[in-house]
């Protein structure tokens, strides 16, 4: 199972994308911070941010475990209405890792230097 890993570095306000195949990220949830070497940076502490499953649907950080379900939503993730006051039931998925999720976002909490050192100018 492979998973594409986007990293992002606020610090330089640019994102980085990665594809490991690991099964160490499974049960971990939003807002758990890791350290880099399962994502193969050594030295750097990372926290997860969200996701996305393999049909598109955005993880959610309030809904607890890893299945999918029908949420009624007034603000992002997710969802983003256009005006005060509405809501709307979306299909959204839990915050918890699992072999249906393909996408996961991570930003950079610690590390030894910056990520474009890492992935090299031409990564962007």
């Amino acid at each position: 199972m492979a998973f594409k890993i986007v990293i992002a570095d606020p610090k330089e306000g640019k994102s980085f994308q990665k594809e490991i195949e690991s099964r160490a990220l499974i049960g971990k949830k939003i807002g758990d911070e890791i350290d880099g070497s399962i994502v193969e940076l050594e030295g750097f502490k990372l926290k997860i941010t969200g996701g996305s499953d393999k049909c598109g649907f955005a993880m959610r950080h309030d809904v607890h475990g890893n299945a999918k379900q029908k949420v009624l939503l007034r603000q992002g993730p997710a969802y983003h209405p256009k005006d005060d006051g509405i809501r709307r039931r979306k299909s959204i998925r839990g915050n918890t890792i699992s072999l249906d999720v393909v996408q996961i976002n991570m930003k950079v909490i610690e590390g030894p230097k910056p990520l474009s050192e890492v992935f090299g100018a031409d990564a962007e």
